[in-house]
């Protein structure tokens, strides 16, 4: 393997190996659902061991980048219900219970970006975001208020899409229509008191105590497509991290 004009590259040859798979994730060179190609190719295409290939794509299977079939081969991850069930939604029924919850449109619009929407989505000045606003509910209650913006040079034609095009997991729609995979997503939690706005939404008096989740959701190659905020009531839900 040569690791090009960078000089020489001393991490072990699966770190290499996954870079170099990363890249072609992030390039578009295999899509979401495609199956990569075997291990014994790929291990002589990068002049590798085939153990040396079976642990990088164990690593991008830790970080859920693919998804190992016992029998069929390594896919590129799709994203699922069950995945968002599993990997991005945690607020769960203090019964334990979990599902993905109902959405509902408050609003939708397109303007330049402030400057919080500039450092959590990597914007300049004068970039354009597509603003939505809208209630989710478990069981028919309303438990989350989510703020969401995205750049809109990334999902064009975003702002004007009929109400019934945006489905409940807006994930999938960014990747089936526009070809970007949230891969991985960070997030900041804290204590908040409710304002006008989410007492409106969800049923609780201004003031009351809400859990704010502040995530920002990562591409392959990094970038952030998505900032979130979501303001939960969490009188009968609590936040779920699992922990590997």
């Amino acid at each position: 393997m040569s690791s090009g004009e960078a000089g020489p590259d001393f991490r072990p040859l699966y770190a290499q190996v996954q870079d170099l798979l990363i890249e072609r994730l992030a390039s578009g060179h295999w899509r979401a659902g495609d199956l990569l190609p075997a291990e014994p190719r790929l291990a002589e295409e990068f002049g590798v061991s085939q153990g040396t290939v079976r642990k990088a794509l164990d690593r991008l299977a830790d970080r859920n980048l693919v998804v190992r079939r016992q029998g069929k081969g390594t896919y590129v991850a799709s994203y699922t219900p069950e995945r968002a069930l599993f990997h991005f939604f945690h607020l769960v029924g203090d019964d334990g219970g979990r599902e993905l919850p109902a959405s509902r449109l408050v609003s939708r619009r397109c303007g330049r970006a402030g400057r919080a929407e500039q450092q959590r989505l990597g914007l300049a000045s004068g970039d354009q975001v597509v603003r939505i606003v809208r209630v989710r509910s478990l069981h028919a209650c309303p438990v989350l208020s989510e703020r969401i913006a995205v750049p809109r040079d990334l999902f064009p034609g975003l702002d004007t899409l009929p109400e019934a095009g945006l489905p409940n997991t807006l994930y999938a729609l960014y990747e089936t229509a526009y070809g970007i995979s949230v891969m991985h997503a960070e997030e900041r939690l804290k204590a908040v008191s409710a304002d006008a706005e989410d007492a409106a939404h969800l049923g609780v008096a201004e003031g009351a105590p809400l859990l704010e989740v502040d995530r920002v959701a990562l591409s392959h190659e990094q970038r952030a497509v998505e900032w979130r905020v979501s303001r939960c009531d969490t009188r009968r839900h609590h936040y779920l991290s699992l922990l590997d």
